[in-house]
């Protein structure tokens, strides 16, 4: 799909996963220190130009998961939080789509195309992206707007954050995203 020039009115923003939770240590080593300030950055714009935005909340089921309800880490992190007004969608599976009204939000309000940032890259985003490009819809991942972490493969190697959030991203591109940056999508709304 080729770069517009400027992203319509309806382009929305999705913030997935951006809670607490994900400070905890036993997560690992991350990548994109920025990601928190880039989002930032993304959610003042579109609260300035009045775009739609959805923040997306994991409520895990697991019950040593900090991502749980009730949990402290549950909470969002204050530099990306919703304003009162905001619209969350909670689920409790990797893709936002899942058993979640998400998509027929996104379709009753022609909310189109969708600007993902938040995290795992390789987890919750990218399962939100596939299943969001098998939908229809056509979707930006903002690099600098997600974070990976380490991830140990089965044969023991561990892949450095760096090279499973790259990896992430990879997989996305074409298929089923264009891969863009913060900067990127500020010069086009």
């Amino acid at each position: 799909m080729p770069a517009p020039d400027k992203l319509p009115a309806s382009a929305t923003l999705l913030v997935i996963d951006l809670q607490k939770a994900i400070d905890e240590p036993y997560w690992g080593p991350r990548n994109n220190p920025m990601c928190e300030a880039n989002v930032a950055a993304l959610l003042q714009r579109w609260r300035t130009t009045a775009r739609p935005l959805y923040h997306i909340k994991h409520n895990s089921a697991d019950p040593d998961s900090a991502y749980r309800a009730g949990h402290p880490g549950n909470a969002f992190k204050e530099e990306v939080r919703p304003y009162p007004h905001e619209t969350v969608i909670a689920k409790h599976l990797q893709s936002a789509f899942v058993e979640t009204n998400l998509e027929t939000r996104l379709r009753r309000a022609g909310h189109t195309p969708l600007v993902i940032t938040g995290v795992l890259t390789n987890n919750s985003v990218e399962a939100t992206v596939r299943m969001g490009s098998n939908l229809g819809f056509d979707i930006y991942v903002v690099s600098d707007g997600c974070f990976a972490v380490e991830k140990r493969a089965l044969n023991g190697r561990i892949f450095s954050a760096d090279e499973v959030h790259a990896l992430s991203l990879a997989n996305m591109q074409g298929e089923y995203a264009t891969v863009v940056d913060t900067e990127w999508v500020l010069e086009r709304t």
